[in-house]
């Protein structure tokens, strides 16, 4: 098989196994609260990601990372996953699955945002209407279309699925500084956020699950969601000629989302939803589409 091929299939796993998680997330709250699905996901990720470094790397793959590597890595790891998904996954319980997903859609343009003050970059009228498009779909979405009158459907739910926005752009845009393989990057921060998690728990809640599909929904959840899809992904864009060729095709994950949204959390998908979601892409791919050109 050709690697343009190649490219396409990992590109299409990543997309299909992405568009699961909305719902993996809504399932497992079912059984357990947003603490524990984060402490046995960290976990399983870590696990996960340490044995995707022994096979890439080898055994002695921690040889290569500095002091200065691994306080970098505590500290990220404190945002993500620690505080990233304490925040998203305490969204998705009070939210309905089809709004927290293309709620937490908007980091893009957060991190455009959030690049202005930290990386000194100037805003420009492309970016600006990227931003006004996509939070006009936001206020779709959490009003349920209901703009006028601003009744949102739940705001703590809808504060929180845009706050994790601005802790994921926060994450990637200190991650840019650090040059070491991304695999092992992502172990190292997993492992200190999985401490973090482990000392946070005790406080709020029991390490012990009621339910052994809540279990079972941790592992779905840390095996995937932050564990080998991201290797998946990195592998399309390497064996594919150009990046475009394979990015385009993430933005297919979020509408698919609804419809595993719908078949297996039985959710009945509003029409404010696709209105909102189709706003919110929109503006996300104006801003990607702007992005590639000051790279280039």
């Amino acid at each position: 098989m050709e690697n343009q091929k190649k490219a396409y299939l990992f590109a299409g796993l990543t997309v299909a196994i992405w568009s699961t998680v909305a719902s993996a997330f809504k399932i497992t709250l079912r059984y357990t609260d947003p603490v524990q699905m984060l402490f046995y996901s960290s976990v399983t990720s870590t696990v996960v990601l340490g044995a995707l470094c022994v096979i890439f790397h080898g055994p002695r793959f921690l040889g290569a990372v500095t002091k200065k590597t691994a306080v970098s890595s505590m500290i990220l790891g404190l945002l993500n996953p620690f505080l990233y998904y304490l925040i998203l996954f305490r969204a998705y319980d009070l939210l309905p699955a089809q709004e927290a997903q293309p709620l937490n859609y908007t980091w893009g343009i957060t991190l455009a945002l959030l690049s202005i003050p930290l990386l000194k970059q100037k805003i420009s009228k492309l970016q600006i209407l990227a931003i006004v498009i996509s939070y006009s779909g936001t206020l779709v979405i959490s009003t349920r279309g209901n703009i006028l009158g601003l009744e949102f459907s739940n705001p703590l739910g809808v504060g929180l699925a845009l706050a994790s926005t601005i802790v994921w752009a926060l994450y990637w845009i200190y991650n840019t500084k650090d040059t070491i393989d991304p695999i092992v990057k992502l172990f190292l921060n997993f492992a200190a956020g999985t401490v973090y998690i482990t000392i946070f728990l005790p406080f709020v809640t029991t390490f012990a699950v009621a339910d052994v599909r809540g279990v079972a929904g941790t592992i779905y959840i840390g095996v995937f969601e932050m564990g080998v899809t991201f290797v998946f992904w990195l592998t399309a864009l390497r064996l594919s000629r150009t990046t475009a060729q394979v990015g385009n095709m993430i933005y297919l994950s979020p509408f698919l989302s609804l419809i595993f949204i719908r078949i297996f959390v039985g959710e009945e998908i509003f029409l404010s939803t696709v209105i909102g979601l189709v706003l919110i892409m929109v503006g996300v791919i104006i801003q990607s589409r702007h992005a590639d050109r000051r790279e280039t």
